[in-house]
């Protein structure tokens, strides 16, 4: 077992411990979210024929090459062609076709106009100036060309992929399987919401909070309730979940007091424990194991210092559970707005909230950093790291951050 580990050691060993659970195929109507397991190419041609961008008329651009608004070029029509519809007739010189948005060229047109560029009967069109081929016309394969390779395993699903997926006649993707987590409370301070408070009695906030974090993430959540302060209770309750669950989150009873039974529990329940404690603020104090190749991540019954922990060290090892590509939260530098009015002993992850207002990458930071402060998490999508050792920090002070959900 390892202690006092930099949160990104912590990351990384978790890492190494997750697979994929495993795959399987969803209908496409269900797909969105959930994360490709093979890659995806192209098996024709998106769109499959040229096509009209407009209502208009299509014809040989060579037969307009002299039109202009005081000679005109008159063609003949020789049909109407709507979407959905296929032509019946080849555009010949002093021919044209009157064809609506999406509908497909005629062969022997290479250039299409709009109609209120035009002036028409039933019979006749008059081209007004010249066209040049291609003129209008939207190709073959635009979007997609067959063998094109659209999308990598490890790849999230996203609209406009689900609709690439469909132009492709995929209608049952092969993704990844969604994890299960395990939800644990513990602590005998602990009541549900809706329960009345008394006695030093708080609300058990913890669950709520990891259940919707975790299916943001896009895993299933199960819940295991609360558990009092007795090493024995806990250590039932951990076996059970970590047969049932890919990984497992429990908050409370990580410190160092003497009701802070995690750990041995941990240890009663089979767990091979892998991290004892951070050199972290917020979030430092924590417990990670492993048991039959699942996660055990033992966090701070604090709110705030576990939701941080959870994104900073846990969330990455979910994603490479759920398979994604690209594990790791997106990474930028970003520029304090304001004086940070702390010194940081330890590193430091602040929250707060990414403005580009004025084009530059700048962070106003919550207010309330306080381990227990869940409320300014409220809105927070940056997580940005103080340095161990920095003094206080004064406005214009660039730092690294990541991108949190």
């Amino acid at each position: 077992m390892r202690t006092g580990l930099d949160y990104q050691e912590a990351r990384a060993l978790l890492l190494e411990q997750v697979r994929p659970v495993g795959i399987e195929r969803v209908p496409l109507e269900d797909a969105d979210g959930r994360i490709l397991a093979e890659p995806v190419t192209a098996v024709g041609d998106v769109p499959p024929f040229d096509r009209s961008p407009y209502d208009g008329y299509a014809f040989r651009a060579e037969d307009t090459a002299q039109a202009s608004r005081e000679q005109p070029v008159t063609l003949r029509i020789l049909e109407e062609v709507p979407a959905g519809s296929m032509w019946s007739r080849e555009v010949t010189s002093g021919t044209a076709t009157k064809i609506l948005t999406g509908a497909p060229i005629p062969p022997g047109a290479n250039a299409v106009t709009k109609y209120e560029d035009t002036e028409f009967t039933a019979e006749t069109v008059k081209i007004f100036a010249p066209s040049r081929p291609g003129d209008n016309v939207v190709p073959r394969g635009e979007d997609v060309l067959c063998g094109q390779q659209l999308a990598q395993a490890g790849t999230v699903i996203d609209s406009a992929l689900l609709g690439t997926l469909a132009a492709q006649g995929v209608t049952f993707p092969l993704v990844y399987q969604q994890p299960t987590v395990g939800i644990l409370s513990t602590g005998s301070e602990l009541v549900e919401a809706g329960e009345a408070l008394s006695g030093g009695k708080i609300v058990n906030t913890n669950r709520h909070t990891f259940t919707a974090a975790v299916r943001h993430a896009g895993c299933i959540a199960r819940n295991y309730g609360i558990v009092g302060d007795d090493p024995e209770a806990i250590a039932a309750v951990i076996v059970r979940a970590m047969e049932e669950c890919d990984l497992v989150i429990s908050t409370g009873g990580v410190s160092v007091g003497d009701y802070d039974f995690t750990p041995d529990a941990m240890e009663r329940a089979g767990v091979t424990m892998l991290i004892r404690s951070l050199k972290l603020k917020p979030g430092g104090a924590s417990a990670y194991g492993v048991k039959n190749g699942r996660l055990y991540c033992g966090l701070s019954g604090n709110p705030a210092s576990a939701l941080v922990n959870f994104y900073a060290v846990v969330l990455p090892a979910l994603r490479r559970l759920l398979g994604h590509g690209q594990p790791l939260l997106p990474e930028l530098i970003v520029t304090l707005k304001e004086d940070f009015p702390k010194r940081s002993p330890r590193t430091r992850l602040i929250r707060g909230s990414l403005d580009l207002s004025d084009g530059t990458a700048r962070m106003q930071v919550n207010r309330g950093q306080g381990n227990g402060v869940l409320h300014s998490l409220i809105g927070c999508n940056l997580l940005a790291e103080i340095p161990a050792g920095s003094p206080k920090l004064p406005a214009g002070t660039r730092l690294n951050a990541c991108l949190i959900p």
